[in-house]
Order: structure tokens, then sequence, then C-alpha cells
């Protein structure tokens, strides 16, 4: 089973504290640490598309940000998925997936000390957990694990789009990939929280959309299907991919990349104030809000800067 890193990266690895180990000095000390240079993931996208300055201060600054309950639960709850997909088939039962929450979240704890400052004591973290669990016994009424061609889980996907100007880095994580006796490859994600509502689709599209163009760039096979399915709720949103539909797609990636691109160098990354504001963790250094932000630090990793041009 993989758990984060005290700083953990969000589900499409490509976030805040992301790392890359570099050759570590032999002998005795910490093992020694590069940034790499940031590249596209859905979640890092829609932070470009909603806020520039948020996107730089999670995809350069790699600001911490004090994790969420909703945040840990969701990780625990892949943690359990991804620990009961190594089981045989017949063991994927409901009752495997409760035996293996307590481990899972002791795991998980260890490794990311800022969950103890969650819970006022254990009484509270219990009931948490049950809401952990609740959510595991939803995911059976999705689908039987049992009876899923399993072929991968947590399974890191980097690649790259040739846009009109050059590369475009993409990453991200595929919780599950599937594939049919017949060869067909379905992208499976899980969601803990609810079915997004109106004027949300649109985020739900942008995801499966990175993540079949993702699948079609990294295999050369286009996925036959995508799910999503929404634990809370206990719904599927199902997509099927159209290559026509993906290379648009691509484009709207390769401009993003451009405007990062310009962004870059001097670190031209401003603020976009609107009503996510209230919920964002850096509002005490954002100009909109009379805040002021730290040193521009410079594009991180060995490779220059986008031009603008890619």
């Amino acid at each position: 089973m993989t758990v984060p890193p005290p700083a953990p990266p969000p589900r499409d690895g490509a976030g805040p504290g992301s790392t890359a180990t570099s050759n570590p000095t032999p002998g005795p000390g910490p093992t020694v640490t590069a940034r790499r240079p940031p590249a596209l993931s859905p979640s890092r996208a829609a932070d470009f598309r909603r806020c520039p300055l948020l996107y730089r201060f999670r995809a350069v600054d790699r600001l911490p940000e004090p994790p969420t309950r909703a945040q840990v639960r969701g990780t625990l709850v892949h943690a359990v998925l991804e620990a009961l997909f190594a089981r045989p088939a017949a063991q994927r039962t409901p009752g495997v997936a409760r035996e293996l929450l307590g481990p899972c979240w002791d795991e998980l704890a260890a490794a990311w000390p800022e969950t103890a400052t969650l819970f006022e004591g254990p009484q509270e973290q219990a009931h948490w957990l049950d809401s952990a669990a609740a959510l595991l016994d939803a995911y059976f009424t999705l689908e039987d694990p049992a009876a899923v061609p399993v072929t991968a889980v947590e399974n890191r996907i980097e690649t790259e789009l040739t846009g009109p100007g050059g590369p475009v880095p993409l990453r991200g994580i595929l919780d599950r990939l599937d594939e049919g006796p017949d060869g067909s490859l379905r992208v499976v994600d899980y969601k803990t929280g609810s079915t997004p509502g109106d004027g949300f689709e649109g985020a739900v599209l942008f995801q499966l959309k990175f993540y079949a163009l993702a699948v079609l760039l990294a295999r050369g096979r286009m996925p036959d299907e995508l799910r999503m399915l929404y634990l809370a709720d206990r719904t599927v949103l199902t997509y099927r991919p159209d290559e026509a539909e993906l290379r648009r797609f691509g484009r709207l990636l390769d401009a993003l990349w451009t405007a990062i691109g310009r962004a870059a160098p001097g670190g031209d990354f401003r603020p976009n104030r609107g009503p996510a504001c209230r919920t964002c963790d850096h509002r005490e250094r954002c100009p909109a809000w009379g805040g002021v932000p730290p040193p521009y630090p410079g594009w991180p990793g060995d490779a220059a800067a986008p031009t603008g041009e890619a």
C-alpha cells in the first residue's frame, strides 16, 4: 500500500510538496531531492483557469496547505481501495475493506503527522472513521470489485502533448485502469464527495477529457470508457471519449501551457478574485486581499521556464 509523504501531493500527483528523488549522495545523511518542473494535471490546470496566482503558489512556490477532514478521508478511502485490489478477487469483500480501514489509517496518520490536529479526541476521530467506512460500504453498491478486470491501481501517468509551439507535459494519477478480455480500456476515478451540482459539470468533463487524452498519448490507445464513482451519493458518471473531441481539447491544454509560459519567466501570475477566494488558504498573501506574495522563486527544476510559445 502506498501512503502519502508528510506533505502529500493531491490525487493527481502534481501539487504542493511534489518532489522527484535525485541521485542521493552515498553514505549516511538525508536523501537529496530535486523539484521537478511543473506540468499540467487536472488540478493544476483548474488552478490556473481559476486563479493564476493560486497556480503559482501551488505549482511553483509549493506552499503548504493544512489538510482538511474531507481531503484526508478521501486519501484514506483511496488507500483502502488500493489495498483491496492488491488482494485476490475472492477477498475483495466489504468485510475485508472494513478490516483494512484501521491499518490503513494507522499508516496514513504515521506518515502524515498533520492529521493529528484534525480531531479533538478519540470519540471525534472514531466518528470520522465511521464516515470513511460508510463510503467504503457505498462503493460496493456501485460495482463488484471481485469481477473487475483491474490491470493497474494508483497508476502514475506522465506523458507529453505535442502542441503547436512545442511539448506540453501532462501528469496525473489514475485511480484504476481496467482492461477487459476484449482489450477494451476503462479508467475509473473514485470521488468521496457528492455528485457536482449545476454549474460544475464543466470541471468534471475537463478532468475526464484530460485523463482520456493522457491515456491516448501514453498508451497509443483510446480508452473506451471513463467512469467517476461518487461514493457519497452512490452515483456513477460515464464518459465515452471521441478522438476528434480529444484533439480539440488538446489545443485548450496547449493554450493554457502557453499562458503559463508567458507568466513563468518573471512570475507574472495575477490573482483572479472570485467566490472561491472564501476557502483559499492563501488570502493573507494575496494582493487582491491586501496581502503581499512571497518573493518569486523562479521556475523550478533544471529545465528552463516555458517560453510562452510552448
